[in-house]
């Protein structure tokens, strides 16, 4: 450390744009853009303390200066300290996979609010404090805006917070300074190799949260993936499984799927309905019942709860209206989770009318699963329209050619491109 460390520090930040008099500044080396570039900016706006890995050729005397060997760890313990250590004040649950994760935290959201707690929420939809709805960037907060946001939920009463813990978030170092009474796994499947660059190196983001679960935290983990014993394998938490296929510590069979529900029943018991339909939303409702007796909820009061909540907004929603169809509303953008809703959808069906889909994929993002959501498009829908989703800075024909790059001469017949994304919605539903 050069210079003397200040009294008072106003905040901390590692945006230059953000600081002001007596501010925290940490340099931080991202994926495009270097903080150390913007020391300077910092202080000339007023900083008083700048945290970086690598000191600048010139230094101010009114400003201290601490060298690191790691600034995005750094930045979440300091957000935490800074914070009061807001998370270690909550219970904080978070849920890790590449699918499902929205649709479990906001059911863990709404059953323990239904139960008379007041909760937090942070997922990709939006962030909650109580009962304020704030809007959402990312599936996983910065450091500084995750541990803000429990500070407001511990200021606001809140007992329990349930998050969304992406895999970007594990390798950035935003969870560090966070103490977690539980974790969730849901699966993993192919996503997000434009970041992490090999499944390897994905599995590896995911396994690491669970590793930094305390002794004394839980650890629920579907045993219907392959991979769901692997995330815990150095974990100190007490691990527990789930699983609709077989033997788990929380274990459902499935009697009846409906178009408004399933009928399952637990642990060889008790059988009860889940709002959602589905065998991937029975498997995440499954995980919400383990984590919730896991936090002392009466079982027959998680039935009653589970039979009535419904989800997030745009997972498997029904939509009502005056076309006479069923009309569903999914965010899928990875192959299984395509698979999984249109795969339902077919069996709901029954053979009683035709499937028809309406998905893109998204722009500067893992471009390989796109031929492969095309594949599994074709595969379980009778009629396909392949449409532009927020391609960002590429051209959305591009990528609609590369979603259809490998469907074959006969099954391209049942695929119709439309650019122009409510265009093609529109001529899906007349």
């Amino acid at each position: 450390m050069i210079g003397e460390f200040p009294s008072c520090v106003s905040s901390v930040c590692s945006d230059s744009r953000a600081v002001e008099k007596n501010s925290l500044f940490v340099a931080i080396k991202g994926t495009k853009l270097d903080g150390h570039d913007h020391i300077y900016n910092a202080v000339d706006n007023g900083c008083g303390v700048v945290v970086c890995e690598k000191m600048p050729s010139t230094l101010k005397s009114d400003v201290c200066y601490v060298q690191v060997s790691d600034s995005a760890l750094a930045i979440s313990i300091l957000a935490s300290n800074f914070y009061d250590n807001p998370s270690a004040k909550l219970k904080l649950v978070g849920v890790t996979g590449t699918n499902g994760k929205t649709t479990i935290v906001t059911l863990l959201y709404n059953l323990f609010t239904s139960l008379g707690y007041c909760c937090g929420l942070l997922s990709t939809v939006h962030n909650i404090v109580g009962e304020e709805v704030i809007p959402s960037t990312h599936t996983t907060p910065d450091p500084v805006s995750l541990n803000r946001l429990l500070a407001q939920m511990v200021d606001r009463g809140c007992e329990f917070c349930f998050m969304e813990v992406s895999s970007h978030s594990v390798v950035q170092k935003r969870i560090s300074g966070l103490t977690f009474c539980g974790g969730i796994f849901t699966n993993i499947t192919h996503d997000h190799l434009d970041y992490h660059k090999t499944f390897v190196n994905y599995i590896a983001a995911k396994k690491a949260f669970f590793t930094m679960l305390p002794a004394g935290a839980f650890a629920v983990v579907n045993a219907d993936d392959k991979n769901g014993l692997l995330m815990v394998e150095n974990s100190k938490a007490k691990v527990y499984t789930y699983s609709i296929r077989g033997m788990a510590d929380f274990h459902a069979k499935l009697l009846e799927v409906k178009i408004d529900g399933t009928l399952a029943r637990i642990n060889n018991g008790e059988e009860f309905w889940m709002a959602l339909p589905g065998v991937f939303n029975a498997s995440n409702q499954l995980a919400v019942y383990a984590a919730a007796s896991l936090l002392s909820v009466d079982k027959y009061e998680l039935m009653v709860k589970l039979s009535v909540i419904k989800g997030a907004k745009g997972r498997f929603e029904l939509v009502k209206n005056n076309c006479n169809k069923n009309v569903i509303v999914d965010y899928a953008h990875t192959p299984d989770a395509l698979k999984n809703i249109l795969s339902t959808v077919r069996e709901l069906a029954d053979g009683q009318g035709r499937v028809m889909c309406v998905f893109g994929a998204g722009g500067d993002r893992d471009s390989s699963k796109r031929s492969e959501m095309g594949l599994v498009s074709v595969k379980y829908a009778d009629l396909v329209f392949v449409t532009s989703d927020n391609p960002r800075s590429e051209n959305p024909d591009a990528i609609i050619k590369d979603i259809v790059s490998e469907i074959d001469p006969v099954n391209m017949r049942k695929v119709i491109c439309i650019t122009d994304r409510k265009e093609a919605i529109r001529v899906s539903v007349n």
